[in-house]
This record gives C-alpha cells, structure tokens and sequence, in this order.
C-alpha cells in the first residue's frame, strides 16, 4: 500500500531530499528548502521551496558562479527545460542554474483551492497569501542562496514579474547580488495597480488592430464568436463558462511573438456544422479553455493586482474598474454596430472567479486582496538611485504586458542601468531569442558593448 504520507513529504530523516539525473548536454539537481511563511517571523511556520539546478554536464565539476532565474507571472513555476534550450544554453557556458519555483508554484508548497482551505476563511486565506509577493521571493532567494553558494553573490535573470524582483532585490539585499538581467520586467516603482491598467488598454487596443489588420477575416470571425456566446454562453468539457468577456481574455496572446498567428488559427477552427446549427467545435472549447483556465497558476490571478500594491490604497480590482474607462472594449455595445470587437489582455476581473472552476472557490479571497489597505513597500527608490550592482535591462517598445515608458522612468531613476530597448522582440524575447537576448544583457552589465 502506498505511504501517502511519505510520497507527500520531502523530508528524509529531518533532511531535504536533493536528486541529480541527466538530460542531454546538462546534469540537473532537485532541491528543496524549508523557509520561513513569514520572514519576520522565522521561528514561526516554515513552507517548502523547490528549485532545480542545471550545469553543462562537460562543467559539472567545477566551481561556477550561479545565475538565479525568476520567472515571470506571478504565479508561474520555473520554465521546465530539456537540455539547453531558449536561453538555458547561454547561461550553462557560464553559470550553474538555479530554475526556482517561487513560493507558491511549481513543486513548491501550492497555493490553490485544493490547499488553502486548510489556512481557514476568506481572511485567513488573504493573510497567507500576502506572504506571496516579491518582497517574500526575494527574501526566499536569500534564505538559500548561502547554502547553495557558500554565501557568494549570484547573478539574477528575472523575467517580466521577475523582473520585479530583481528591483526589489536591489532596493533590498543588493549584496546578494553579482549583477542583474531583467527582461520586460522594469515596473513602475510608484505607479498604482490603476496606473499600470489605465496604461495598457491603450496597447492592448493597438496590438488588436495590428493583428486584424494582419487577418482581416478575423474581424468577422471574433464577432460571430461573441454573437453565439451572448446567444448561448457554454459551459465547456472541464467546467469553464465561456462568457463574451472571457472570450475577448484570449488577447491575452497578442503579447507574444507567434501570438496573432496563435489566435488566427484558433479562431479559424471555432464553428463545426451540426444537425442542431452551427456550434462550437470541439478543438475549439478544448484549446480555448487550456489557454483561459488558471488551474494550472491559480496564484496569478490571486495575487496579480497585489504585486502592483504598495501603501494603504487598495487594487479594488483595478482593471475592472479602469476598463469602464474604455468603453471601446465593450462588447455587447460593439456587436449593435459595426465596429471590431476589442480583445483584452493581462487583466484579472471578478468575473473571472466565476467563469473558472479552478478559482469559484477562491471568490472570497480574491475580495479580500482587493480591499486590503496594509501593503508594504517594495521598492526603495534611495537605494536604487545608489545602485552599485550592475545591471541591464532589455525593453520591449510596444510590450503589450509592462509599459515601455513605465520602464524607461524606472531605468532612469536606478543608478547605472543600461537599457537596450528593441522592438525586434515581443515580451516572450528571452525565450524566443535563444541566446541572443542573454547574450546581450550581460554584456551590456560588463562594459563589453
């Protein structure tokens, strides 16, 4: 009989329980930390942390300076890499890895509507929750860094909400820190949820009109789509209900380099001929509800417009509010005229605690981070303009998910950060780029261009 007990337990004898395997070109080697839940409080209740570390296996036995990889989200596990692939190849000639599943994600203790019923009510799950932003991940990064280093700074790579622990850890323990990659990760260092949305409705707008004008014939498509949905609302196989709003959600794609190939060939497979009428075909729910349900990142939802807050003014769920501001995007009022309908993108609503079997139970909480008014600060703009790390950031010129100009305002105000600012690549560049984005950014913190 299987010991669940064991099989849900890391911990060996008291010991965490670390594994090394190979893949092609790369020895990687399973991790797992116990850190405080609350950093204020380290004698109080610990979570795990889990983090897989990768080195080229020709450089296994030597003594490497590690590169931590933050991942974008928030609420995303590290990227999962066979051998050397995106950036990963870069960084082994270099570095040993450290791939960290931020707490909360990943195989790092879970935050989800399976787990935290067990922290108690609405309130209690909230109270838990706001340990999960990056003033805790980067207090995490110094927890291990000590015994995974024997105490010698590491290079940071953050990615997009990464990226926003990269500032942080700059205003915070830049001594922990060898020098730092950002990439489409630069956030305003005062700006409000409200700020960040009344910014990005305007881009989500223009990267709408770049893709119809790319495929024209999905102008009619998206609004036959809308048309059956306001007429008909499915539930699809897995739970979600597909509303008008969720449907216009798949934006969400448009940010990414082979997005508007992505949802042109989504949109295209939507009707299927049936003795009923037309309806929506089977591929279509199927891969429009992998590409809307948070099963897998419960988290991002929970916590996105908490990452953003900062003081004693609420999110109060912004960018349903700041939407209201845009009318455009409308689509029940789109559809009695003849204009496009407006996708959207990086946005959470309260809607989305309805529509979404992964997070119905979790409505609750979602209204208890959106009226919280005790969020500490998370940057120190003093110690950034005193910056003695080096550091480098790419900026993406019409990144759909962080505001260029939001970024150029933070770059200037950190002292001694180099930009290269592209629009050669999408917010995904580090990934789509190979090595080349990489590359770059740690040239650019080494004076070699």
């Amino acid at each position: 009989m299987l010991n669940w007990d064991a099989a849900l337990n890391p911990f060996v004898s008291g010991a965490l329980l670390t594994v090394s395997y190979r893949q092609p070109g790369v020895v990687l080697t399973d991790h797992r930390f116990a850190v405080p839940l609350d950093h204020d409080d380290p004698a109080g209740e610990s979570i795990e942390l889990f983090a897989r570390e990768v080195v080229a296996s020709d450089k296994a036995q030597q003594d490497l300076p590690w590169l931590v990889y933050l991942q974008g989200g928030p609420g995303f596990g590290a990227n999962r890499f066979v051998g050397k692939q995106a950036w990963l190849g870069r960084a082994l000639k270099e570095f040993r890895v450290l791939l960290l599943d931020q707490r909360g994600t990943g195989h790092s203790t879970p935050a989800n509507r399976q787990t935290l019923p067990l922290r108690g009510g609405p309130r209690e799950q909230a109270d838990y929750l706001a340990h999960f932003r990056a003033d805790s991940i980067v207090r995490d990064c110094e927890a291990i860094r000590p015994r995974l280093t024997g105490g010698a700074p590491w290079t940071v790579l953050g990615q997009s909400f990464g990226g926003f622990c990269a500032v942080h850890y700059l205003s915070t323990a830049p001594q922990g820190l060898r020098a730092a990659a950002i990439t489409g990760g630069l956030p305003s260092l005062d700006g409000h949820a409200d700020d960040v949305y009344r910014a990005a409705y305007p881009r989500i707008e223009r990267k709408v009109a770049a893709h119809y004008a790319r495929y024209p014939q999905d102008v009619e498509r998206a609004r036959q789509i809308a048309e059956y949905l306001l007429q008909h609302e499915p539930v699809l196989n897995g739970g979600y209900r597909l509303t008008v709003e969720a449907f216009q959600s798949l934006g969400i794609v448009l940010g990414g380099s082979e997005g508007s190939h992505r949802l042109h060939y989504l949109l295209e497979e939507a009707f299927v001929r049936t003795p009923q009428g037309p309806a929506l075909s089977d591929a279509f729910q199927e891969d429009v509800q992998s590409l809307l349900s948070y099963a897998g990142h419960p988290l991002y939802a929970l916590v996105h417009e908490a990452c953003y807050a900062q003081g004693d003014r609420p999110t109060d769920w912004s960018a349903e509010r700041v939407r209201a501001e845009f009318p455009q995007f409308d689509a029940a009022k789109t559809l009695t005229e003849d204009g496009p309908l407006l996708f959207t993108g990086e946005s959470v609503h309260p809607w989305t605690f309805e529509t979404d079997p992964a997070l119905r139970p979790l409505r609750e909480t979602a209204e208890e981070l959106a009226a919280r008014t005790d969020w500490r600060p998370l940057y120190d703009p003093a110690r950034l303009a005193a910056n003695e790390v080096p550091v480098a950031a790419a900026v993406y010129h019409d990144d759909m998910y962080v505001d260029a100009e939001h970024s150029l305002r933070t770059a200037r105000a950190i002292r001694g950060l180099r930009t290269w600012v592209t629009d050669e690549f999408e917010h995904d560049g580090v990934r789509a780029g190979g090595s080349r984005v990489l590359d770059r950014l740690l040239a650019l913190t080494r004076d070699e261009v």
